[in-house]
């Protein structure tokens, strides 16, 4: 007898027979990341559509001895939320069936959502009551609540709002043995003891799975004034975003750079995606002031901000939006650079985050050391300037790649000598993708020997049997 049977025999009585789904060809989309890199076989998918649900496949699971993946979206660029190729088949728990809007709060700034909310659907039925969550990425149409929180996503709205865990009150969630724990509040202060939510968001799955969330929300802005220019270099670009913070305080909602050769992969790769500027220069950046009030006080305020820096040297060009379509279409150039990379090539994203400061050293070292292996070598940059997270990305054709005898080994060398010179600079190798499984050698390397004792305690704590998405996190 197939030892498995029984196991899937009691998730089918669970959950109903067309929430499991076994057969080779319904696995597909859930066993292969989006970018079609990592591809390993799981038991099977669960389909759980309540948080009791997914208790019950989490005590089967835990009763037969079978590792448990929690999915999303399916949109991590780290491998994160696809099987391992190693080790015990898991059954993916994937959470789209649990897509409810559970409530919202507007005077107390809230909404309670379950983990399978598609992003921008929590965005649009915030923005229904007049209000903003503000966790945006080029990924929110697919990408879901659940995954944005268990990777502590960060996005273009972390310069002013702050990443996803500081957008969330509480959490629902699923414990190794099956038990929920109920946190979901909504309070803004609540300072008794340990802040549990928190060994949650950024874990990956590996403590628990996020079944809801009790998202914190903001007055949502009405009025908009964005611009796209060309500064000198990225040094020139770390100056004026100073010059914008001193001149707009909280109202700089955005400040986004992308190199010449990023731009001409989406305008090459991306149909409808045009250069704004009259020719590509090799910095580009996209500068958004947002409040509730004073529309044309920020437009001046954006085009006399622009124009002090090019007094001072530091633009070559710029272009405003003058209305809500210009100001989408130059929205969609930036959120279109994943679409473009993986039609185009082979792009070995990084996820380092510097001290602001540093983030033009970290470009011109990480350029040298990438070249130094192999001289040339296109490279791309989508950096969330005002945070310090830069995106360095090395850069292949499809033909290019295929040459490589071990490309692994060169995906592995080029990220490694990125990551060393934001070590270096003080910065992290993981700033809001994840570790996954193409961090897991970089969490070995860079993190102490007291920081991973403390995790894996915290994870022998919390899951003893080493369940919960095995071969990620922790090295």
């Amino acid at each position: 007898m197939n030892p498995v049977a029984p196991l899937l025999a009691s998730l089918q009585t669970e959950l109903g027979a067309d929430a499991v789904l076994s057969a080779e060809a319904d696995l597909d989309g859930f066993t292969e990341d989006w970018r079609g890199r990592f591809k390993a076989p799981a038991l099977c998918v669960a389909l759980p559509s309540t948080a009791a649900q997914v208790s019950a496949v989490v005590r089967l699971c835990a009763a037969h001895g079978v590792p448990v993946l929690p999915q999303g979206g399916n949109t991590s660029l780290c491998g994160g939320a696809v099987p391992a190729s190693e080790g015990v088949r898991p059954v993916i728990v994937n959470l789209s069936r649990m897509r409810r809007i559970r409530s919202i709060d507007a005077a107390n700034g809230s909404m309670e959502v379950e983990a399978g909310c598609v992003l921008k659907t929590v965005q649009d039925a915030a923005a229904a009551e007049q209000r903003l969550f503000p966790v945006s990425l080029g990924a929110e149409g697919s990408c879901q609540i659940g995954g944005n929180l268990s990777t502590n996503a960060g996005g273009t709205g972390v310069l002013r709002y702050g990443n996803a865990r500081d957008n969330v009150l509480g959490l629902e969630v699923v414990l190794a043995d099956g038990t929920i724990w109920n946190g979901l509040r909504a309070l803004r202060k609540d300072n008794t003891g340990l802040d549990l939510k928190h060994l949650f968001i950024g874990t990956e799955g590996t403590l628990g799975i996020i079944t809801a969330a009790t998202l914190k929300l903001h007055p949502l802005p009405t009025h908009h004034a964005l611009a796209w220019f060309a500064p000198v270099d990225p040094a020139a670009a770390l100056r004026i975003l100073g010059m914008f913070q001193a001149a707009c305080g909280s109202r700089l909602n955005a400040f986004e750079m992308i190199n010449r050769r990023q731009l001409e992969l989406v305008i090459e790769h991306v149909p409808e995606r045009r250069n704004p500027l009259g020719e590509l220069h090799d910095w580009h950046v996209l500068v958004e002031l947002a409040d509730t009030r004073g529309g044309e006080e920020m437009a001046e305020l954006l085009q006399h901000t622009l124009e002090q820096a090019a007094d001072a040297g530091l633009i070559v060009d710029a272009v405003f939006a003058s209305n809500d379509t210009q100001r989408a279409a130059l929205w969609e150039i930036r959120h279109s650079v994943s679409e473009a990379n993986k039609k185009a090539g082979v792009g070995l994203t990084t996820d380092c985050a510097v001290p602001v400061s540093a983030v033009p050293a970290f470009i011109e070292q990480s350029t040298r050391a990438v070249h130094a292996i192999i001289p040339g070598l296109d490279i791309l940059i989508v950096a969330h300037l005002g945070d310090g997270n830069a995106h360095f990305i090395p850069f292949f054709t499809f033909d290019a790649w295929r040459e490589f005898a071990d490309p692994v080994a060169m995906a592995t060398a080029m990220r490694h000598c990125v990551n060393e010179v934001a070590h270096e600079l003080h910065g992290t190798f993981s700033a809001e993708h994840g570790v996954g499984q193409t961090g897991l050698s970089e969490m070995a390397h860079y993190k102490s020997a007291i920081e991973l004792t403390l995790m894996r305690a915290v994870k022998q704590a919390l899951d003893p049997h080493q369940l919960f998405n095995p071969g990620r996190l922790l090295p």
